[in-house]
């Protein structure tokens, strides 16, 4: 199915609505401008395995270019808003995009962009412009709103967050089938019972690859689509109420944030119409999900799996009521924890996670990369560690690259954060390992405290001590500094790296 069916069938029904603003757009809109776009780039001389670049809030347009692109056989490189012009610039580049696409509100990252974009024959910009800048809705506006006569489906190309590294552009072969006739996300209907009926909020960055996956699939299929433009605890539950909302996607972050409201606040809106309530991206800890399920019920399903598309790991509730801390078993691929040495390991033994069979992808421009992410079988790894129960259930420990070795001992941080982050007092919370002359690493934590809550070295000596209670010593941080905030992607992914370098290289200096 794609937006032109719907559109002919139903030109008024509601394609998506801005939650904060309360926008509608009908499909026939969406339609007619996708169609629109799609005419422009063909004018400008794109062709089929073409790339553009778009770099938007979730903004109103954001749909009608990815469709655009979609249907015009293009990748389309969706890229952070929160990005510097640094990191900007090095993806613009290396996605090769001959098209940038971006909004008056981001003038100040690109404006310095200008000159350094070789690459790039065409830029546009939505609501304004600014020098070397043309509007998109003029050259839109007396384009076509008939399809382009050579539609083939084009692919999103998305990058890693670079939690631990540069980003990496995540390519994978355009789709073979005529446009609209594959949809790259089935698992919203197949797996998840929504329906055209069905009504999905997307309370996260759409740039990210799991809201554009999931939100381009709801459209595909007919599903309304509710975006809110920025995350918001209370706001998220309100918009659960307002707009009746049957399907949903969330990340461990946006649980802790809602379940550590008021209880006078988190339970006055009525959240009876949810279906279903999917959450990936990051581990969540046991008691989190355990209150998610007492609160919403048994709705709530899991999956694991990463913008390369090469598997799908998956749960619901009453699995994991069976199986506690678990994201699944695999729906399209089959999965290997290997050692060091590529061997399989034995049950309920830890190693790196191995797909094979459920999807192929390469990190563009860099075969190196690439070839890391291989086993000499063919089996590809995201670089996550886990192990499988005795049922084929996989468990996430940690990623391979924050593993802490002290004292010849690997002790995986997650389980430090999942005890921590049930402490009432603290919202958000990264461990990971700092230098020790001793033991060559010790543990080390920084934490995030509710609003209103005053650190203190009582308060430090208290949390280790809370943790102590839950986990084995050596796995507890030594020491905890407090931060205002922790760099925290809005998909959910800490970016650890950062603090991690910064105590390594503080480490440096003092020597």
């Amino acid at each position: 199915m794609n937006p032109a069916e719907i559109a002919s069938a139903n030109p008024d029904k509601t394609a998506y609505t801005i939650a904060e603003s309360g926008q509608v757009v009908s499909y026939l809109e969406l339609e007619e401008a996708a169609n629109q776009g799609a005419h422009l780039f063909r004018k400008l001389g794109l062709k089929r395995g073409d790339h553009i670049a778009i770099l938007l809030e979730n903004h109103p347009r954001f749909f009608q270019i990815c469709f655009a692109a979609q249907r015009s056989g293009l990748y389309y490189t969706a890229i952070s808003w929160r990005l510097q012009s640094a990191e900007v610039d090095y993806i613009v580049n290396n996605c090769e995009a001959q098209v940038f696409i971006t909004s008056i509100n981001r003038k100040d990252v690109v404006e310095t962009l200008v000159h350094s974009l070789p690459g790039v024959k065409y830029r546009f910009m939505i609501d304004g412009v600014v020098d070397e800048f043309e509007s998109w809705e003029d050259a839109i506006g007396d384009q076509p709103k008939e399809p382009i006569a050579d539609q083939s489906e084009g692919a999103p190309m998305l990058y890693s967050s670079g939690t631990t590294g540069y980003p990496k552009g995540i390519k994978r072969p355009l789709p073979e089938e005529p446009y609209g006739e594959v949809d790259a996300m089935p698992v919203l209907t197949m797996l998840y019972g929504a329906t055209p009926d069905s009504i999905y909020l997307s309370p996260a960055p759409l740039y990210h690859a799991a809201p554009l996956g999931f939100t381009m699939s709801s459209l595909r299929s007919g599903i309304a689509v509710v975006v809110m433009q920025h995350f918001e605890a209370e706001f998220a539950l309100q918009c659960l109420e307002q707009y009746q909302i049957t399907h949903s996607q969330w990340v461990p972050t946006m649980f802790v944030r809602m379940l550590k409201l008021p209880p006078e606040v988190r339970l006055k809106y009525d959240v009876s119409s949810l279906q279903c309530a999917i959450h990936a991206a990051a581990p969540c800890p046991v008691p989190i999900k355990e209150q998610m399920i007492e609160w919403w019920g048994p709705i709530i399903h899991e999956y694991y799996a990463g913008t390369e598309g090469n598997g799908f790991i998956q749960l619901n509730s009453e699995e994991w009521l069976a199986h506690k801390g678990s994201v699944g078993r695999p729906l399209n691929c089959e999965l290997h924890i290997c050692n060091d040495q590529g061997e399989d390991v034995a049950v309920g033994e830890s190693g790196t996670i191995y797909m094979g069979g459920g999807g192929v992808f390469e990190y563009h421009k860099d075969p190196e990369k690439t070839g890391d992410s291989r086993h000499p079988q063919g089996w590809s790894t995201l670089g996550d560690v886990g192990y499988m129960d005795e049922d084929g259930y996989l468990f996430l420990t940690d990623r391979k690259h924050f593993m802490i070795i002290s004292g010849g001992v690997n002790i995986y941080p997650q389980e430090a954060e999942n005890a921590l982050i049930t402490h009432d007092k603290v919202i958000d919370v990264a461990v990971f390992g700092i230098p020790n002359e001793e033991f060559g690493e010790e543990v080390k934590a920084v934490v995030q405290l509710q609003l209103g809550v005053e650190p203190s070295a009582m308060l430090e000596i208290e949390l280790m001590d809370y943790c102590r209670d839950q986990l084995s010593h050596m796995k507890c941080p030594r020491s905890i500094d407090f931060r205002e905030e922790l760099p925290r992607h809005p998909t959910g992914k800490l970016y650890k790296r950062l603090l991690k370098d910064e105590y390594w290289a503080a480490a440096k200096v003092s020597k």
